[in-house]
């Protein structure tokens, strides 16, 4: 119920109170099973983040998989806009056992990047997808493509995508660039 409160209205717009009184119970009663709202949305962003799956496809390039991981993400992130704005901006959004970071270290280690790096490229990886998603859901990326000179046009949602099918692009060569040579 709180996740449909935080899609129909935003993070903000979720309240216990308001949440009580979509469950029919008493705001109080919120109280004996979770002490506060942020204790609310950890547990609504842990429940989408476990929703995340990108199929195995350890017969499939490197290249590949860290592809589908990224547009499986970006596609988590369309289907719930208003609760990722509010988790990209929380460092503990992405924890070591969630499905994206198992699947985004072992993609690297199947790109062969030595041990010791694969926690700073998936970091790096992680900063560049959630930054660009977080502008891409407020609409800042659709803004800043329409400041002078250019037209005022907004961008079309393919267009956005080509921008991050750019980024993903940048991104597999930067991780080709971490990897020995085959």
């Amino acid at each position: 119920m709180a996740l449909r409160l935080i899609d129909d209205d935003g993070v903000e717009a979720l309240t216990m109170r308001r949440l009580a009184a979509a469950l029919n119970a008493n705001p109080m009663s919120l109280y004996h099973h979770l002490p506060n709202k942020d204790a609310v949305l950890r547990g609504v962003a842990e429940r989408v983040g476990s929703r995340f799956r990108t199929p195995e496809r350890a017969d499939a390039p490197w290249q590949d998989r860290l592809r589908q991981l990224a547009l499986d993400f970006r596609a988590l992130a369309h289907s719930h806009p208003r609760l990722m704005s509010y988790s990209f901006a929380h460092a503990d959004f992405i924890q070591p056992d969630d499905p994206f970071w198992r699947g985004l270290t072992g993609t690297l280690a199947a790109a062969r990047l030595p041990g010791e790096r694969i926690p700073r490229v998936a970091a790096t990886l992680c900063a560049v997808f959630t930054g660009f998603l977080a502008n891409e859901l407020n609409g800042a990326l659709g803004r800043w493509s329409t400041l002078p000179p250019h037209s005022t046009d907004a961008l079309p949602p393919s267009a956005l995508a080509a921008m991050f099918a750019c980024v993903l692009d940048a991104a597999v060569e930067s991780v080709a660039g971490h990897a020995p040579p085959a």
